[in-house]
């Protein structure tokens, strides 16, 4: 883990609502090794959120710059950054935004269907699990199982970076676990690059870098020499 992924540096995010200006992100500065598993910790509000969307290109920043290897993600200007995003980035939401009337393999074939090289659909949810619901609708299916759709649907595209805005938010405990695991497989398993947005403190433990955020600023980054299995979280 060595060369940088990612690299944010003095970002500012700042939105204008109605006569109050809203400083979101405030010179935000830090760096994720490529292979690294990156926790942006802290409460609502602290700008975790903003910083992952900046990184993903969901949003630009106000000033500084953000670069996911050797691009500037940041001076790019429609249609290249929704090439960035369909090409480069894999998003896990807390809420799983699978289309209902599509199975769960129709729903990774569908963004595969928007990559140039993408993984075969099936092939990863039987990966995560889901082999034997292929043919499932959304509400044929639990909570977890649908997170785990939704991260297979992140993986047809093969991202460079897996981004995840609090994936385990709207789960209950164990499943929540099951899923960390599953993210920390992938990131371990094929050197890819996780960034995951939680307010849980005891998510941190399983991240190599924990970076913490509070009032749009970076309260500490923190490396984890031994970061522990999933399985051993406790809250």
């Amino acid at each position: 883990m060595d060369a940088p992924a990612v690299r944010v540096a003095n970002a500012t995010k700042e939105y204008q609502m109605g006569e109050v200006l809203v400083r979101a992100l405030r010179g935000v500065s830090f760096a994720a090794p490529e292979g690294s598993l990156v926790v942006l910790l802290g409460p609502s509000g602290s700008g975790k959120t903003t910083l992952l969307n900046l990184i993903g290109g969901l949003d630009i920043p106000t000033a500084g710059r953000v670069f996911v290897s050797d691009q500037e993600v940041s001076a790019l200007v429609e249609p290249a950054l929704t090439e960035y995003r369909r090409s480069r980035v894999g998003f896990i939401f807390q809420f799983f935004n699978l289309v209902p009337t599509l199975t769960a393999v129709e729903n990774v074939d569908l963004v595969g269907e928007l990559s140039a090289t993408p993984g075969d659909a099936t092939s990863l949810l039987e990966r995560v699990g889901l082999g034997e619901r292929l043919n499932y609708y959304p509400t044929e299916l639990s909570g977890g199982e649908q997170q785990r759709v939704a991260i297979a649907r992140a993986l047809v595209k093969r991202p460079y970076l897996l981004l995840g805005d609090e994936p385990t938010g709207n789960l209950d405990y164990e499943t929540g676990l099951l899923v960390l695991q599953l993210i920390r497989e992938i990131n371990r398993e094929d050197g890819l690059t996780v960034l995951m947005v939680t307010h849980n403190e005891a998510v941190a433990g399983m991240a190599d870098i924990v970076v913490r955020m509070r009032s749009g600023e970076i309260d500490s980054v923190q490396e984890n020499a031994q970061p522990i299995d999933p399985k051993q979280l406790k809250w």
